[in-house]
């Protein structure tokens, strides 16, 4: 098989294997292709990594998500993502009062007005209670999805044995005829961090979607290789999309350039269902970016 473009998800696919993925991903990259003017890949030249079943607690039924609540964030990063996520969904409401943008974010969601840092399971409510009301996040289903996700980036990041195992995945499915690496959310982290690894892969196109690669503090500074004097270390690869939507909570910072580089920014517009991959793939930004990859 020649698997020219290579997906990788992102999180909470705990109970998805990496055909039934493939099959939604391929369907909306065709898509994306063909507005943008393309050729249609086929079958057996896309192939997605499956790492969801690394979260799956072994013995559960299917559907299964611990049961969590407030009191379960744990230390400064995990604060510090729930609240980045908040201020973000606040801004975005605002955006929504003034008209700007009506059909966006929902409009009742308070800005997190501080007196102090105070305790960490006070703040979390607070911060769980108004991102409840979000779009974005009531998409997921209950806060103990929400603060679910919030641990897997941070058990990817900080924990390196289960890192190596989801990154092995990946140099399983990358050949010398991988001409694009797809990153969705986590997936653009894991993808990044691939390619840094094995300088030796014959990829072109890094495309990544929905990133929170540029999160300063929290993922960014946390990646491997680490950056340095502020400037993440550019990835083995000849060129590099990133693709956002500006109501994407996930993707704080909409533009990786001033971090990495000469990165293509670019935004798209998904309407409300701002994170959702399909709706990225779809995207003709993201089908002349990938386009690039192969037909170049």
């Amino acid at each position: 098989m020649v698997m020219k473009v290579v997906g990788i998800h992102g999180i909470l696919h705990d109970y998805l294997t990496a055909p039934q993925i493939e099959n939604e991903w391929l369907l909306a990259l065709q898509g994306g292709l063909e507005v943008a003017g393309n050729p249609r890949i086929e079958r057996n030249e896309f192939t997605c990594v499956g790492y969801g079943d690394f979260f799956r607690p072994s013995g559960t039924r299917s559907g299964y998500t611990p049961s969590l609540s407030y009191t379960d964030i744990e230390g400064e990063w995990e604060e510090e993502l729930l609240l980045k996520w908040w201020h973000e969904a606040a801004t975005l409401s605002a955006k929504n009062r003034s008209g700007e943008d009506e059909l966006g974010e929902n409009g009742t969601i308070q800005d997190p007005e501080f007196q102090g840092r105070g305790r960490i399971p006070e703040i979390a409510q607070r911060a769980l209670k108004q991102l409840s009301k979000s779009k974005y996040f009531k998409a997921w289903g209950s806060e103990k999805v929400l603060i679910f996700a919030l641990k897997q980036v941070r058990r990817y990041l900080y924990d390196k044995e289960l890192k190596d195992k989801i990154l092995q995945r990946v140099t399983e499915k990358v050949t010398q005829e991988t001409r694009v690496i797809i990153g969705h959310s986590l997936g653009s982290v894991v993808a990044y961090e691939a390619l840094c690894a094995n300088p030796q892969w014959n990829v072109h196109t890094l495309v990544t979607l929905g990133s929170p690669l540029g999160i300063q503090n929290l993922i960014f500074d946390a990646l491997t290789p680490t950056p340095e004097n502020g400037q993440g270390v550019w990835p083995n690869v000849e060129q590099w999309f990133n693709i956002a939507d500006k109501g994407d909570i996930v993707a704080l910072e909409k533009e990786l350039a001033p971090h990495f580089g000469s990165v293509t920014d670019l935004l798209v517009y998904n309407g409300w269902e701002s994170h959702d991959v399909k709706r990225y793939l779809t995207a003709k930004e993201t089908g002349c970016a990938v386009a690039t990859g192969i037909f170049e």
